[in-house]
């Protein structure tokens, strides 16, 4: 079995490019999983990618260069929704800068409402989202955090109605605001919920994502890794002889697999500024998921 360190080192190795080798079960021409939008019934890919942190870069820098990779690797694979936020320092900027004509075309382009109180400050947010952007409408426009939701949600709305918004959402990342999200989700009823999602951090099976799954509110889940802490716990270790049952070469695909295989997940998006993390990501968008048993004992690795 391949650690992470040897897969992905294989995988930067293969000529050189975004593909494969076939017997490792996957390549560009494969196509990734989709999972249904309930609002619409679009369908779209269940990988997708963040870009806090990973994006927050000085442009032109060295990490600015290869994003332009990361996102090549990423629409080239069949990813399309991506998730950003004007609080993630300059990741709109960035992300505005890099995406091609023919990419922006593709993208499923997902960002907030974020620290901002009052309508008139969450519409003028807004305009500048697209002017950093580079865009003139968005795929989703999520209430980060829950911060002055109910003002934020109906601006979000209107935006809807004018067309500068396919869908609304509302979002989280830790465990503590759950039981407040469900509720907020439960009254307002949007097309998308986002919340932290994990091996380790599985407290949204308990009312969330049957929630979602009751209303019909579509899931993005964030934190697959545990902010990178779940492959400090594996390091060095060989994925379960198991995980090639699901087509796994790699614990992040594993992790990735985990959180899919909760039918209520309609996507993961895992934030890398790295290529080859960006095509180890995407193999796990097809073949199998992972079963009660595997899932399981996976969660057994953590105990």
């Amino acid at each position: 079995m391949l650690t992470r360190r040897q897969f992905l080192s294989a995988a930067a190795f293969a000529a050189g490019s975004a593909l494969f080798h076939p017997r490792m079960g996957w390549s560009q021409n494969t196509p990734l999983r989709t999972r249904t939008i309930p609002a619409t019934g679009e369908e779209v890919p269940v990988i997708g990618m963040g870009t806090s942190g990973s994006f927050e870069v000085r442009p032109g820098s060295a990490e600015f260069q290869v994003l332009s990779e990361v996102l090549r690797r990423f629409f080239d694979g069949g990813g399309r929704i991506i998730d950003t936020a004007p609080t993630y320092s300059n990741a709109e900027d960035v992300l505005g800068e890099l995406l091609t004509d023919e990419q922006r075309r593709q993208v499923f382009l997902a960002t907030k409402l974020s620290g901002v109180r009052g309508r008139e400050a969450g519409y003028r947010q807004f305009a500048a989202t697209l002017r950093r952007l580079r865009m003139d409408r968005v795929a989703l426009l999520q209430v980060h955090n829950l911060g002055d939701w109910q003002t934020q949600l109906a601006l979000a709305r209107e935006l809807k109605d004018e067309g500068k918004v396919r869908y609304v959402g509302v979002t989280h990342y830790v465990d503590s605001a759950q039981d407040e999200l469900a509720d907020v989700v439960e009254e307002s009823k949007p097309d998308f919920l986002q919340i932290n999602y994990s091996v380790v951090s599985t407290k949204a099976e308990e009312r969330l994502l049957p929630l979602a799954q009751d209303l019909g509110v579509a899931v993005l889940t964030n934190r697959n890794f545990d902010d990178g802490r779940l492959f400090s716990h594996v390091a060095g270790k060989p994925v379960p002889t198991w995980a090639a049952e699901a087509g796994a070469t790699s614990w992040a695909q594993l992790f990735l697999k985990f959180a899919l295989s909760h039918p209520a997940v309609t996507a993961v998006i895992p934030a890398t500024g790295k290529p080859e993390r960006q095509s180890d990501n995407l193999a796990a968008g097809v073949g199998a998921l992972l079963d009660a048993r595997q899932k399981a004992e996976l969660r057994a690795i953590f105990d």
